[in-house]
C-alpha cells in the first residue's frame, strides 16, 4: 500500500478529504484534512433528484483543488467515493464523466450498504470495542449498522438526510410532515438490539461539539465522547426551538445553521426509535473506513488483536531511539501483578499502566529537557484510537513526573481529574510506572531484575542497580510499601 493515501468522500452536503500517512505496517496518522460545503444535492430533491449546474460546478472546482492538495503531500494513491447525492441523481453520469475527463479522477459511487459498512468498519477498529448501532446521518441518506463483538452486521440505508428533509418539508414549514416522513422511514429499519448508539457524520459531530462546549468538557476530543440519551435529546429540543442568534449561543457554527435543525430532528427520532440509553461520538467515518478497508484488505478488515494504531504511530515517530519503553512496560506489568492487591488496585488499569510505560520515551523525540511534559502533551493529543477518554486521560497523566511528588499532586487546575481514578489508585499506578523507569536507569534488561515482596517490603535484586538505588529516593512511594534495592 502507498505510504501516503488521500481519501475523498463526496456527500450530498459536504465534500471532505483526508490524507493518511503510514508509519509502519498498520500504523498511520492523518497529516491533512480539508472540507468544502459544496452542497452537491442543493435543489436536487425539488427537481426530481437531478443535480443542478451550480452545485456541480462548485464540486468540480473544489475537487480540482483537493487533488492539488493531495499532490502537495506526495499522495501516491487517491480513493474517491460518492454517496447519496450521486447514487440518487438520474444525471450523475454527466458529472462523473466530466470529472474523469477534466481531472483524471475516477469516482466510485457506493451503495447505501457499502456506505454503512465503511462507517461501521472505522468504528469497529478505531473506537473502544462496543456492542452498538452505528448511525451516520448525511445530507441525503442515513446509514445504520450493528456492531457485535467487534464485527459488522445488519447493514441498512434509508433515504433520510438533512438536505432532503430541509428541501422537501422544513423549507415549506411542514414540521408534522417531516416527523411523519422520518418515522415512516424508521419503521422499515430492521431490528437492531443494542443499548449504545455511535453517531457518525458532520451533524452528530456538530451537536456533540456544542454539548462539550456547553458543559466545559475537559478534553478537546470529539472521538469517543459519551453522553446519555436524555441529555442528547434535550439538547436537540433546544436546537429545534432556537433562532439563529440562539443557535450561536448554543455553540452551533454558522455554516451549520441551515442543516442543523433537520439533522437534530432526524437524530432525535432515531434515538427514540432505537431506545438506546448511551451515545458515543465517532470522529471517524466513511473516509477512515475506505482507508482501513484498503489497509487491512489481507487481514479480514480488522487490526491484529490488542493492536492500537495511534500508540504504534507515536512509538514509530518519537521513540525509535531505544526499546526503553518496552522494557518499562514489561517491568511495570510484573510489579503490578506483584503489588496490585496490596495497593488496592482491584485488578484494574493494568493495560493502561503498560501502555503508559511503552509511551514514556515519546517526549524524548521532541526534546530531552522536560521530556515528561512533551510525552504528556503528545499522548493527550495524539493517542486517539481504541480508547475511552478516561483511559487516554490516565495514560497521559502518568507521563508527568516531579521529584518527590505523587501523581495526584500534579493534576492541572480545571483539568481532566474527573476522568481519572481516585488519588490512592492514581498514586499507586504512578509509583509502579516510575519505579520501573528508575530500575532501568542503567538501561539494563528488565528480565535480569528479581523481585521479592515480604511484609510490605519490596526487595529488588539484580545487576546494574547502582544508579537505580541512588535515584529511588525521587519517587513518592505509597506509605504501606518500603523499597529495598540490592545493587
Amino acid at each position: 500500500m502507498a505510504k501516503c493515501t488521500a481519501v475523498i468522500d463526496i456527500g450530498s452536503n459536504s465534500m471532505r478529504m483526508a490524507v493518511f500517512q503510514k508509519t509502519s505496517r498498520f500504523a498511520f496518522h492523518i497529516i491533512h484534512e480539508v472540507k468544502s460545503s459544496v452542497r452537491l444535492s442543493e435543489n436536487a430533491y425539488k427537481n426530481d433528484g437531478y443535480l443542478q449546474d451550480a452545485p456541480m460546478e462548485r464540486t468540480a472546482r473544489a475537487l480540482g483543488e483537493f487533488l492539488a492538495v493531495a499532490a502537495s503531500f506526495g499522495a501516491r494513491k487517491i480513493l474517491c467515493v460518492a454517496t447519496s447525492a450521486l447514487r440518487d441523481a438520474p444525471n450523475s453520469d454527466v458529472f462523473i464523466r466530466r470529472i474523469r475527463r477534466e481531472l483524471g479522477l475516477s469516482i466510485k459511487v457506493i451503495d447505501g450498504d457499502k456506505e454503512a459498512y465503511y462507517g461501521a468498519l472505522a468504528c469497529a477498529n478505531l473506537l473502544p470495542r462496543l456492542d452498538a448501532v452505528t448511525v451516520d446521518v448525511g445530507g441525503g441518506s442515513s446509514e445504520f449498522a450493528l456492531l457485535k463483538e467487534g464485527k459488522v452486521h445488519s447493514l441498512c440505508s434509508l433515504n433520510l438526510g438533512t438536505v432532503r428533509l430541509k428541501e422537501l418539508f422544513l423549507d415549506k414549514g411542514d414540521l408534522k410532515g417531516a416527523i411523519r416522513h422520518i418515522d415512516e422511514a424508521l419503521a422499515s429499519l430492521p431490528a437492531m438490539d443494542a443499548d449504545v448508539l455511535i453517531g457518525i457524520g458532520g451533524t452528530y459531530r456538530a451537536i456533540t461539539r456544542a454539548m462539550m462546549k456547553q458543559e466545559n468538557y475537559p478534553l478537546k476530543k470529539l472521538h469517543a465522547y459519551t453522553t446519555d440519551a436524555e441529555a442528547f435529546t434535550a439538547y436537540c429540543d433546544e436546537v429545534l426551538d432556537a433562532s439563529p442568534k440562539k443557535l450561536k449561543a448554543l455553540w452551533i457554527k454558522p455554516d451549520r445553521f441551515d442543516t442543523i435543525k433537520p439533522g437534530a430532528l432526524i437524530l432525535q427520532r432515531i434515538v427514540r426509535h432505537l431506545k438506546t440509553s448511551a451515545l458515543v461520538c465517532s470522529g471517524v467515518g466513511v473516509r477512515e473506513g475506505v482507508y482501513l478497508a484498503d489497509l487491512l484488505r489481507n487481514s479480514g478488515g480488522m487490526f491484529p488483536a490488542n493492536y492500537n494504531p495511534s500508540l504504534r504511530y507515536l512509538l514509530d515517530t518519537y521513540a525509535g531511539h531505544s526499546d526503553h519503553g518496552e522494557q518499562c512496560a514489561r517491568l511495570s506489568g510484573r510489579l503490578y501483578d506483584l503489588l496490585s492487591e496490596t495497593l488496592g488496585l482491584r485488578g484494574r488499569w493494568r493495560s493502561e499502566l503498560v501502555m503508559a510505560a511503552k509511551l514514556l520515551p515519546v517526549g524524548l523525540g521532541v526534546r530531552y529537557y522536560a521530556y515528561q511534559r512533551h510525552s504528556h502533551y503528545l499522548v493527550l493529543n495524539a493517542l486517539d484510537y481504541g480508547l475511552s477518554h478516561e483511559q487516554i486521560a490516565l495514560i497521559a497523566h502518568l507521563q508527568l513526573f516531579k521529584k518527590g511528588h505523587s501523581s495526584s499532586e500534579l493534576l492541572p487546575k480545571n483539568g481532566y481529574d474527573k476522568l481519572l481514578p481516585g488519588a490512592a489508585e492514581l498514586d499507586a499506578l504512578y509509583a509502579i510506572l516510575w519505579l520501573s523507569h528508575i530500575l532501568l536507569a542503567a538501561r539494563g534488561r528488565g528480565e535480569e531484575i528479581v523481585f521479592e515482596y515480604d511484609q510490605n517490603t519490596l526487595i529488588v535484586r539484580g545487576r546494574g542497580l547502582y544508579l537505580a538505588a541512588e535515584q529511588a529516593k525521587n519517587i513518592a512511594l505509597p506509605k504501606n510499601i518500603t523499597l529495598q534495592i540490592t545493587p
